[in-house]
């Protein structure tokens, strides 16, 4: 199923996901690398596949064929990859640092790192959206939020472009590179706030216990690595891909720019209509599983789709028209069950923050929608650059 790796694909992914689930909903596909994967397409499938607890996301159940890219185990302890008791244990621990009042609380902080990133855009020059405010608004956000020293965030920066989004020319060890400077600089920023703690997550976190049990050193490392990861590469595609999104509809764009209070419902459909995260974390059998139809072996890798699942014309109305009153909205690009994303409050107080932003000071393409650029990802969905003309 070369299709799902090629240049259209990366173009626009939701004419091949249609004929995927029009054609099962499941399909056994082999990656660039060649290793095989069960690709999962329909929304009731994906949604059962997301709290089915046969369906394991530790890698200690994957078959002899599996090829994925491993974490050094200090960075691979965090919620994405373990199962009960666990994961169980783990979510327990850090979930009163990631309460609705929590999330309120960074509001105000959120909404003025935004306004001042877009005053200071210029006017009556293209700006690239992307690389002027959607990276640099989550970075702050959650630079700030962990305590991250500002001096510190361009290296981060520079170590997620590397892991996620490598250019033709990167080294091969550059991953494994990036990784491991990364995995000492959270050692070193741990050991930092264990000695001088601050009113940040990290120290929180440090702080937490639940009767006598704590996270360790190496789950403190790994749930920073998260939060940082998950944290900033979604936020800055959900930006952009939202804008995006906008500038393709405007008419959706005007009845926001008239109405705010659609804010709230507007980001719930742009988090659906071009999900940056287009696939759910690799998942493996613990035996043999019925999964639509299909008999998947113990150990095969299974891809659950959730940027297709997010378009079933089953579940959705004109799954691939913009509307932003669409109501209800349930959408799975923050998953369902036990791994649902504990960050997803403040990925919408991020996304409301910047949206906001945007629309009071107004903005228009500076290029023809048509000629963006599209990262060549199959995991991740999110545009290289984004040139805009501010008011």
């Amino acid at each position: 199923m070369s299709e799902l790796f090629g240049r259209a694909f990366h173009v626009d992914p939701y004419p091949i996901y249609a004929r995927l689930r029009a054609g099962g909903g499941i399909r056994q596909v082999s990656t660039p690398d060649g290793a095989a994967a069960w690709v999962v397409t329909r929304y009731d499938d994906v949604r059962g596949g997301l709290a089915d607890p046969r369906l394991s996301v530790d890698r200690s159940n994957a078959g002899a064929g599996y090829r994925g890219f491993s974490l050094p185990p200090a960075l691979d302890a965090n919620l994405l990859n373990l199962d009960p008791p666990d994961h169980t244990r783990l979510r327990t621990l850090i979930a009163g640092e990631f309460t609705p009042r929590r999330v309120q609380e960074l509001v105000p902080a959120i909404e003025a790192a935004a306004r001042e990133l877009v005053a200071g855009l210029p006017s009556g020059e293209p700006v690239d959206l992307i690389a002027g405010f959607a990276a640099p608004l989550p970075l702050r956000v959650i630079g700030d939020l962990l305590g991250v020293p500002p001096a510190d965030r361009a290296r981060f920066r520079g170590w997620t472009t590397t892991l996620l989004t490598p250019g033709p020319d990167q080294p091969p060890t550059a991953a494994r590179d990036a990784v491991v400077a990364m995995h000492g600089f959270l050692v070193d920023l741990v050991a930092a706030k264990r000695a001088e703690p601050g009113p940040d997550l990290l120290s929180g976190l440090i702080a937490v216990r639940d009767n006598e049990d704590r996270l360790s050193e190496s789950e403190l490392v790994s749930m920073a690595f998260l939060a940082l990861w998950a944290g900033y590469e979604n936020l800055v595609h959900l930006i952009g891909n939202g804008v995006r999104a906008l500038l393709a509809a405007p008419d959706q764009l005007a009845d926001l720019r008239s109405d705010e209070a659609l804010l709230p419902r507007a980001v719930e459909e742009l988090t659906r209509f071009d999900q940056p995260l287009q696939w759910a974390i690799r998942r493996f059998p613990t035996r043999e599983l019925d999964i639509a139809g299909v008999e998947v072996p113990a150990g095969d890798t299974v891809l659950l789709g959730i940027a297709s699942a997010n378009h079933d014309e089953t579940v959705f109305d004109r799954p691939d028209t913009l509307d932003l009153r669409r109501d209800p909205n349930p959408h799975l690009s923050y998953g369902h069950g036990i791994h649902r994303s504990f960050g997803s409050r403040l990925s919408q107080a991020e996304a409301a923050a910047a949206f906001s932003a945007l629309l009071a000071r107004g903005f228009r393409a500076a290029v023809d929608l048509a000629d963006l650029r599209w990262q060549p990802s199959f995991r991740n969905r999110g545009l290289t650059e984004l040139p805009l003309l501010l008011g």
